[in-house]
This record gives structure tokens, C-alpha cells and sequence, in this order.
């Protein structure tokens, strides 16, 4: 898969968005949470009219932000983004099971939350393609610095590509900026990373990007399975 991608490094974000639309066509896929990366990597997609499938996780615990970034991005662009729920009857035996509010007890508990809530209905948005696109950057966190833009998923059996990979976060605000494009409000709030309502909180000043995520886990916990 990744031997289809040879010298995607090479290209502007316009180029390499092209180049997986030629080599995968409606194979391939792009998982948006509405970040301010991934708002660009829409753009791009929906201005260049490129065959590639772009899809978002609703967990049911999302910001109203969150939403109101979603609307907009649709009626901006007037191009369809996928939604895809967790199964309710897995939400609904973890609620009466556990709590609503049982990530914050154990990281098990958190993991369980993140499986159904987002790794499943991942999973099931997944199926039938070929290359997975992500709004990953490499300073998002330690791990994600041994990287790179372009990766085998030897799980799933399918190539993953960042293409913003090596972009810094002033990068990303200033192409925002440049074309207008629509982003979470909660980013100018100190919000860095936003995920879960429960599970999101703003940044304090010197502290590491993704410390506004399950702030009370140790940070080389900080993962949900997504890319795991």
C-alpha cells in the first residue's frame, strides 16, 4: 500500500490530497473531529472537488462548539461529511453499568469509553478503505514524533497518511486565516486538542499541548486507540 505513495512527501497539501485521490479514488477516506488541522485538510479537500470520503465521530459527549463547527463547515462548503454514532445498545449497557461518568475512575474505565464511543464506529467507517488520511501532526505529542506522513496500518490492512505532518501550529492558524475557513471557537479559549466535553480542558500557559486531554492521566497515557 505505502509503495502507491512514493515521494508524497514531496508536494504542497493540494498535491498530496491529489495524489491519494488518484491512486484511491472513493478508497479513500479522511477522519475529521473538527480540529482546526482537520478543518484545513477539508478545505482542501471540498475546494479541490476531490473524490475523498470525509467522515467524523459523534461520541455523543461533544462540545456544542463542536456542532456548530460541523454546521457551518456544511453549509460553507455544501459538501456531505459522514457522521458515524457508537453503537447505542454498547453506550447504554456502559451507562447503566458503570456510571456516565466512569473515565474519570480508571484508565481501564477511560479506554472502555474511548473503545465504544470512538474505536468502534472507527472501525466500522473504515471498512472498504484503502487510505486513511489524519490531521496528525508530529508536535502533537512525544510519541507521535517517531512517526511519519506516510505509514502502513498493518491492523486494518490499509495505508495511513498525515499530510500535515511536519506543519506547525502556526502553519495551520495562518492558512485558516488566509482562506477563511471555519473553525471551533472553544480554540481561542485556550482549547488546544478537543475531544469529549467531559475529557476536554483548556490549556494553561506552558503546559504541553495535550495536557487539556484526560488531564488527571499521566501524559504517556494519553491516547484513545485511535492511532494506537
Amino acid at each position: 500500500m505505502k509503495e502507491k505513495l512514493l515521494n508524497i512527501e514531496e508536494g504542497n497539501l493540494t498535491e498530496v490530497l491529489s495524489k491519494i485521490a488518484l491512486e484511491f479514488g472513493d478508497k479513500a477516506a479522511f477522519s475529521t473531529s473538527l480540529s482546526w488541522e482537520d478543518q484545513v485538510i477539508t478545505h482542501y479537500i471540498f475546494s479541490n472537488n476531490l473524490p475523498i470520503r470525509v467522515f467524523t465521530l459523534d461520541t455523543g459527549r461533544l462540545f456544542p462548539e463542536t456542532y456548530s463547527v460541523l454546521s457551518r463547515t456544511i453549509e460553507r462548503y455544501k459538501k456531505k461529511i459522514e457522521v458515524f454514532f457508537p453503537k447505542h445498545e454498547a453506550v447504554e449497557s456502559l451507562v447503566t453499568e458503570k456510571g456516565p461518568s466512569s473515565f474519570y475512575t480508571s484508565l481501564e474505565n477511560r479506554k472502555d469509553c474511548c473503545f465504544i464511543r470512538k474505536v468502534e464506529p472507527l472501525n466500522r467507517a473504515l471498512e472498504g478503505v484503502e487510505c486513511w488520511i489524519t490531521g496528525l501532526r508530529s508536535d502533537h505529542s512525544e510519541n507521535r514524533k517517531d512517526m511519519t506522513m506516510v505509514e502502513n496500518d498493518d491492523q486494518r490492512g490499509i495505508v495511513k497518511v498525515h499530510p500535515i505532518f511536519n506543519w506547525t501550529l502556526e502553519q495551520v492558524k495562518e492558512d485558516i486565516k488566509k482562506n477563511n475557513i471555519p473553525y471551533n471557537s472553544l480554540h481561542d479559549k485556550g482549547f488546544v486538542s478537543i475531544g469529549c466535553q467531559p475529557c476536554t480542558r483548556a490549556v494553561k500557559e506552558g503546559e504541553d499541548f495535550r495536557a487539556g486531554r484526560w488531564w488527571w492521566e499521566q501524559n504517556d497515557k494519553k491516547e484513545c486507540g485511535l492511532h494506537s
